[in-house]
């Protein structure tokens, strides 16, 4: 069962067993299990609920987690779920893990000089304050969050407390803000060169199940990559078959051009694969740890390092220094579909 090609997952979506087969294979809580590296969490909304064992009904809730509050993982254990069964246990009991962001606090050497005039830049801390000017006294902006990427274009040493400043522009906002270097690491270029770029991108096909809620890889008939999403839950992710046509690694999301009132304002979304003319993509979230579940509206929510594979993996291949690129009839393909129950 590890070595599902394309034609058993299709074959197996037809006849209503899709979810069993992925579901038997237990990569999700494999993966989750196998890393016994220390991090962190951070809590994505107020009132994160803490309880005395990892069950929805345990006898007793301990405490409320603060929106941003930081804890540290101490154990990652199996509880309650019906699509994602793994728990976090911290020093004060245990949390749902669809709630915390995994996050690091990983501290930077800034650079003195851009080797070019913009560098994407990825924060690697569980978030970082902005500034309106580069200066630790300077008043708050926006908060930036772990794994979410930016386009650096300065770099502002602060002689007067030493630390060093990167100014990154928001073009929807029309303002720069100042994140502090040690926040933030600069990508090298190697990191965003693309992957398998030998096998033609014909034998390269993206399979998406909304029921599952599962995006699967495959070159040919071999799979090479599979992720739990979070589909859209209102609108619903469209049915059908799509390309990449149009990509970047740092969009600002929002709909504050839409006629209902503002529902998202997401700064540095990251590895963005759009696959329609209305705005659906592949991307990174940190917003939300709760893969299985349709949640978004309408986009196809990875955690960063499935989304980054994808925006890797796929046509067309976005140069280091290109901010957005856009190349219709160009793309890898993308099947949206909707297995039987």
């Amino acid at each position: 069962m590890t070595n599902l090609t394309r034609r058993d997952i299709l074959k197996l979506g037809a006849a209503g067993l899709a979810a069993l087969a992925l579901t038997s294979l237990r990569l999700d809580e494999a993966a989750a299990l196998e890393s016994r590296a220390a991090f962190q969490g951070r809590a994505t909304y107020s009132g994160v609920p803490v309880y005395d064992a990892p069950s929805f009904n345990a006898n007793k809730q301990l405490k409320l987690l603060g929106k941003d509050e930081v804890v540290n993982i101490l154990a990652q254990t199996i509880g309650d779920g019906d699509y994602n069964r793994v728990w976090y246990r911290f020093d004060r009991g245990y949390t749902y893990s669809g709630w915390l962001q995994p996050v690091h606090t990983n501290p930077q050497i800034p650079l003195t000089t851009l080797p070019r005039k913009n560098m994407l830049g990825e924060i690697t801390v569980p978030f970082a304050e902005t500034r309106k000017f580069a200066t630790q006294y300077a008043d708050r902006s926006y908060r930036m969050y772990y794994g979410s990427t930016y386009w650096v274009n300065g770099i502002f040493p602060n002689a007067d407390d030493g630390t060093v400043w990167y100014q990154v522009y928001n073009r929807l906002y029309n303002l720069n803000v100042y994140v502090n270097a040690a926040d933030m690491r600069l990508i090298p270029d190697e990191e965003l060169a693309p992957l398998s770029p030998n096998v033609p991108d014909a034998l390269k096909f993206i399979h998406v199940d909304l029921r599952t809620q599962y995006v699967t890889c495959f070159e040919g008939e071999k799979m090479v990559y599979r992720s739990r999403c979070s589909s859209g839950a209102g609108p619903k992710t469209p049915l059908g078959n799509f390309k990449t046509y149009h990509k970047g690694p740092s969009i600002h999301m929002t709909n504050e051009g839409d006629d209902a009132i503002r529902i998202y304002d997401l700064t540095g979304v990251p590895w963005v694969s759009f696959f329609t003319g209305n705005g659906e993509a592949f991307h990174g979230t940190y917003w939300h740890n709760d893969f299985g579940k349709p949640r978004s509206h309408g986009c196809v929510n990875l955690p960063n390092a499935a989304a980054k594979f994808i925006y890797r993996w796929t046509s067309p291949v976005v140069p280091p220094e290109t901010e957005y690129l856009h190349q219709p009839n160009v793309g890898t393909a993308v099947t949206v579909v909707k297995s039987e129950a």
